[in-house]
């Protein structure tokens, strides 16, 4: 039986894709083969028939949905429960507080490391820090510098994209670490038999052309250039519907400055699929993604897209073939794609077929099984990484 100690700032199966990816996992573990002592701060009390240590957590302000978990408050408890488990491998999502604290406790130990790199949180400090733009430079080369020394202490990273991959490298991690591990689909939920026209005029309550934005309504996804495609598209007196699924922040600020679209809040994933099935364009101006699932989603579901050329989700379109990627702060490159999409509707359909046959490619069981042998590989052979510098 080999036990993993699994730490994570939030397990909330649909809280965001970070999230939907862990779960992936977790739904998966052989208890025959497995034990598992989940660590994290927001989440259930237990999870499922697992080990399960919630730690307190702070809100910082920077962003309301997200809170840091505290593990200097209940260190010694930690350690306790920690050394009575004796893990043979940690898994650590974050580089967060609670992240070096595993880590630490890892290389004291001798204990290998997993890390799957989730959120490219780099991306995020000019959005969070607009308002103090002096302090945006300092931050970046801080976090940079923690990064590398993060993941550099790992026995194993999963990257779900090339481009991440090559960032990470630049920054210093050693790229023998890094491993690209891609993001599965379930192509049974999500699919273009889903689709369903009468669904979306219950919304809207019209017949025009669809145009969907599906994320955590948050300003390091940019929505800012959503926001400005949004004003071209009202001035150049298109027929068209703007559908925003999604919750955040940044909610009510969009409302207020886009007040002819339609907002429908956080969608269950099988309303989602449906909504994704029955829309004619996808649009995703984040350049902060390490993966971008949500534009694998719309692929899935037969929705061509239109996205942000940065971050991960750049890695998943092949311009002008499975969609079509802009330059991240143009409306005006956005708008040239939405208006050829609604007019030539043979294109259209070409896109969305080349992108549905790339999909069918993505399988989570396969990735799941790879991650498990990983594990069960790290398991045997102690970390090489014995050397810890504190940050």
């Amino acid at each position: 039986m080999v036990k993993v100690a699994f730490f994570a700032e939030i397990l909330i199966e649909e809280f965001d894709g970070a999230s939907r990816t862990m779960f992936q996992i977790i739904n998966r573990i052989d208890t025959n083969r497995f034990s598992y002592l989940f660590v994290y701060g927001k989440g259930p009390d237990q999870l499922a028939e697992h080990a399960s240590l919630r730690i307190p957590t702070l809100n910082t302000g920077l962003n309301k949905d997200y809170s840091f978990t505290m593990p200097a408050l209940v260190k010694e408890q930690l350690k306790h429960e920690l050394d009575t488990f004796q893990p043979d491998v940690v898994h650590i999502a974050t580089p967060s507080l609670l992240g070096f604290f595993a880590l630490r406790y890892a290389r004291q130990r001798n204990i290998p490391v997993i890390s799957i790199y989730h959120t490219n949180f780099i991306s995020y400090i000019p959005y969070y820090f607009r308002k103090f733009p002096a302090l945006i430079k300092p931050v970046e080369r801080w976090m940079i510098a923690a990064t590398k020394r993060f993941y550099n202490s790992c026995d194993s990273v999963y990257v779900p994209s090339l481009s991440m991959i090559r960032q990470l490298a630049h920054f210093g991690v050693d790229d023998t670490k890094l491993a690209l591990w891609q993001r599965g689909i379930d192509l049974t939920l999500f699919n273009p038999t889903k689709r369903d026209l009468a669904h979306v005029h219950r919304h809207t309550g019209n017949s025009k052309p669809n145009i969907l934005f599906a994320s955590r309504l948050v300003w390091e996804k940019n929505v800012q250039t959503l926001m400005d495609i949004y004003d071209r598209l009202e001035r150049a007196g298109i027929p068209y519907n703007m559908i925003i699924a999604g919750d955040g922040a940044a909610k009510e600020d969009m409302e207020r400055r886009m007040p002819n679209a339609f907002f429908l809040g956080k969608l269950e994933h099988e309303e989602l699929a449906r909504l994704y099935a029955s829309c004619d364009i996808f649009l995703f101006t984040s350049t902060s993604e390490t993966y971008g699932n949500v534009v694998i989603e719309a692929m899935a579901s037969g929705l061509p897209c239109i996205i942000a050329d940065g971050g991960g989700s750049s890695d998943l379109i092949r311009h002008r073939h499975t969609g079509y990627k802009c330059l991240p702060k143009s409306p005006e490159d956005y708008i040239i794609y939405i208006k050829l999409l609604l007019n030539d509707p043979e294109l259209h359909r070409v896109i969305r077929n080349a992108a549905l046959a790339q999909v069918q490619q993505l399988d989570w069981k396969m990735l799941t099984d790879r991650y498990f042998e990983d594990i069960q590989q790290l398991a045997s052979s102690p970390s090489d990484n014995l050397v810890w510098t504190a940050c």
